[in-house]
């Protein structure tokens, strides 16, 4: 395969083509330097969680930076151990003897049997992996050359792209790398500002399960199978999982050519590298399919790419990745914009005792530039516990897509934000865990419908998994099913509707009418699960995770009910689950207070909790992400605001801890509770604690769901639309006194866009995608306007009113 490159623009005098390279750096710098859009740094970076992440929803890839040794680090999506096996246990005889001895307080011997009976013949999957490594290698003479010098690397988050930029003996050196969605292909530019200046050799490596060969002069592939060594708690071994990754370089100038799993560039002008890669695993199938050959996939991808031009393959990328982006501006005037600091300098500022406005308008937009970057198409899987960047071949928990909070979390953020696209891979998943959830329900829990535990992998893993008192929670799928519910609210999509909600819902449905058992006082309880990864004391001491009708339960079962009767209600197919879901709606349990703390119990009985600090905060369900804890709930409302103070108080007692994803929770909440200062406080927390230097949010370690969850977080303090109302502002700090919003996204399908000074509106514009009647609400007044669809309303602030422009 053989391409061109387009000739790098030259002047005749090379000392004018010197100083306008060096002009154009110099420039570039500075404005970026300002750009709230760009994260940028003096040093190179010296580990993972510090390297710039670019992708496209399907490849992934952390670019460290490094001036001699460079190091690229790989993901393709559906690289995972494993295969699809069957993992649920055969307890449905065995489970009404269990709910018995919950529902009469035998918790000891519901555990017992529970242990006994509801494993299966495996309690662990395995784990997303590297796909490899690309690392460049320079040379260096340490004893006679000069040092490097300017040294500046960045991640545009607006156009996707990484850049590296150093002078060297009076040369200039810059480095683009970017993942094209359009052409699906990681991209790699090496240009010097004097011909003939690049020579390195470029690796392509995997540490395990891989070998990497020459195809061509100009291509290498690397091709592997993944092992899976006998693991008596994992799924079963075997050769699992074939894939492929691809690589050619072209070279302007120079010489370059492959040897063993290299490429060797001699006195290049410019090179450029397209690399992609693929796996024999069908989405569709949610398995391996042999009939899928990767290598074969890998030369499609690259044989589409080879008569394009690195010009229009970069303008194409750009073009399509600023259109998602651009869609929502946030700014708060803040001073610090002129400040020519870089990010881990300001990072380390807002440590020392800072703020930093203008990191937290970054850090907004770093959370969608994450979402964009795994999460949608040619993508197909949503962002798993890191997204799509995984460095281990056995990661933290596996990488994998945790059901109890943290897969809902990654997607907070997908509409409010405007980026509906990224929410798809999130509703196909949970579309496709109807079928393996059918099979959990019925064996495992002896119920209708379908649904998943805490936990699942890209193979539809459904059944318990971790042990029995972490991993029994059943009500998981009803919550996923709710949030799809929510992603309708904000579009409206018919199509939407009647393919993917009405069939996903209905099942899981038809699985709370037939999991849900009566207590002693006649109400609707699960029985077995637990609340999320907490623990609660018997009066007798005795500490137990497994219970029944643990309040985040009935409030998942109460939220599904009520949507599924917003949408089924006319529907006479249905009507058979209609009446039913009245019936149990009616009759399950309410939140309770407790009278002990006058906070919102966790269980249905008001145990003593093992850890008032935990970071699962899961009796608040109904705060955020459901609506139904609201300020027309003044009792809900106020114990909702003590369940939060007691379990910040028990952390900062060292009594608990708090993770990224716990801590960007807590701004949601605070945001719902209209606590804009408290909400902030959280904010400046987690910048100071949990926010790595390339902003990557830790649990830690890294894990994604706390950056999605802080910009979903700064979104609901800005605006709010879950109460049958637009709310302009309803969470506004103090120092957020100056601002803009561009974009943002409300229930009922409207984009609105709101202008603030001295702590007040001055502007708001409201764009209606569907004919409909739009109600707002801000300083205490509602307001309500009719609109027709593409119509826009521009409103201002005239004697604390908003009135028509």
């Amino acid at each position: 395969m053989t391409f061109e490159i387009a000739p790098i623009n030259s002047c005749s005098n090379l000392k004018n083509r010197l100083l306008l390279l060096i002009a154009f750096l110099l420039v570039s710098t500075l404005v970026n330097a300002q750009n709230p859009n760009v994260l940028w740094y003096n040093t190179p970076s010296k580990n993972w969680d510090a390297a710039h992440p670019i992708g496209n929803g399907r490849l992934g890839a952390m670019v460290f930076g490094d001036v001699v040794n460079e190091r690229i680090q790989l993901n393709e999506e559906s690289l995972w151990a494993g295969s699809k096996a069957d993992g649920n246990a055969n307890a449905a005889a065995f489970l009404p003897l269990i709910q018995e001895k919950l529902l009469t307080g035998h918790i000891g011997e519901a555990k017992e049997l529970a242990e006994s009976y509801l494993k299966g013949p495996f309690m662990r999957i395995r784990s997303y992996q590297s796909l490899g490594d690309i690392r460049i290698h320079f040379f260096k003479d340490k004893r006679s050359t000069p040092d490097f010098e300017s040294y500046r690397r960045s991640l545009n988050m607006r156009e996707g792209i990484a850049e590296v930029d150093y002078s060297y003996d009076k040369v200039l050196f810059h480095r683009e790398v970017f993942v094209s969605a359009v052409d699906d292909v990681l991209v790699i530019r090496l240009k010097a500002s004097k011909p003939g200046m690049l020579t390195f050799k470029l690796d392509l490596s995997r540490s395990q399960d891989a070998i990497v060969k020459a195809v061509s002069s100009d291509e290498l592939e690397l091709l592997g199978q993944i092992v899976d060594l006998p693991d008596k708690d994992a799924s079963p071994k075997g050769l699992h999982m074939k894939f492929s990754g691809r690589v050619i370089g072209k070279n302007k100038g120079g010489t370059l050519q492959t040897v063993n799993n290299s490429f060797w560039v001699e006195n290049a002008d410019e090179v450029v590298f397209y690399m992609t890669a693929a796996t024999d695993y069908s989405f569709e199938k949610m398995d391996i399919d042999r009939s899928i050959d990767p290598s074969k996939v890998t030369e499609s991808i690259i044989a589409n790419v080879v008569s394009k031009s690195y010009e229009a393959i970069k303008m194409a990328h750009v073009n399509e990745h600023t259109a998602l982006y651009d869609r929502v501006k946030f700014s708060l005037g803040s001073k610090l914009e002129k400040e020519d600091l870089p990010t881990d300098v300001r990072l380390s500022k807002v440590k020392a005792g800072g703020e930093d406005l203008f990191l937290t308008t970054q850090l907004f937009q770093f959370g969608r530039y994450l979402l964009m970057s795994s999460s949608r198409a040619p993508g197909k899987l949503p962002a798993n516990l890191q997204g799509i960047w995984n460095e281990y071949m056995v990661a933290p928990w596996n990488s994998d897509f945790h059901t109890n909070i943290n897969l809902q979390m990654n997607y907070w953020p997908a509409d409010v934000t405007n980026l509906s696209e990224t929410f798809a891979p999130f509703a196909d998943l949970v579309h496709k865990m109807r079928e393996p959830g059918a099979i959990t329900a019925e064996k495992t829990f002896g119920a209708k419908g379908w649904t998943v535990n805490h936990l699942t992998n890209v193979f539809g893993h459904t059944s318990i998994s971790d042990g029995v008192g972490w991993g029994t929670f059943p009500m998981a799928g009803p919550w996923l099913v709710t949030q799809l519910y929510d992603h309708y609210q904000f579009t409206g999509n018919q199509e939407f509707l009647e393919n993917i909600l009405l069939p996903t819902m209905q099942g899981s449905v038809e699985f709370v009418l037939s999991f849900l058992v009566k207590d002693k006082n006649g109400y609707y309880v699960t029985a077995p699960s637990n609340s999320p990864e907490n623990t609660y004391i018997l009066p007798n001491g005795e500490k137990h995770m497994l219970t029944y009708g643990a309040t985040m339960d009935i409030q998942i079962a109460r939220a599904l009910l009520i949507a599924f009767l917003e949408i089924a209600e006319e529907r006479k197919e249905l009507e058979h689950l209609v009446l039913q879901s009245r019936e149990v709606l009616s009759a399950l349990p309410p939140t309770k207070v407790s009278a002990r703390y006058g906070i919102i119990q966790e269980w249905l009985e008001d145990y003593e909790e093992a850890e008032p600090g935990h970071r699962h905060i899961s009796q608040l369900f109904s705060l955020y992400p459901g609506k139904e804890i609201t300020s027309r709930q003044p009792e809900l409302f106020e114990a909702a605001k003590k369940t939060l103070n007691r379990r910040l108080e028990y952390a900062v007692k060292g009594e608990g801890f708090y993770t990224g994803w716990s801590r960007a929770w807590m701004i949601n909440f605070f945001a719902r509770l209209k606590d804009g200062e408290g909400a902030w406080k959280n904010i400046l927390e987690m910048k100071r604690q949990l926010i790595l230097d390339n902003l990557f949010d830790t649990h830690p370690p890294f894990q994604i769901d706390g950056n999605f969850g802080l910009t979903a977080g700064i979104a609901e303090m800005l605006l709010q639309s879950h109460e049958g109302e637009i709310e302009l502002l309803p969470a506004l700090p103090t120092s957020w006194d100056t601002g803009e919003i561009k974009g943002l996204m409300a229930r009922g399908g409207y984009e609105v866009s709101m202008v603030w000074a001295e702590h007040k509106l001055t502007q708001v514009e409201i764009k209606s995608l569907r004919k409909n009647n739009v109600r707002l609400s801000y300083l205490g007044r509602s307001y309500s306007f009719s609109m027709n669809a593409g119509e826009s309303l521009s409103l201002v602030l005239n004697k604390d009113r908003l009135k028509r422009k």
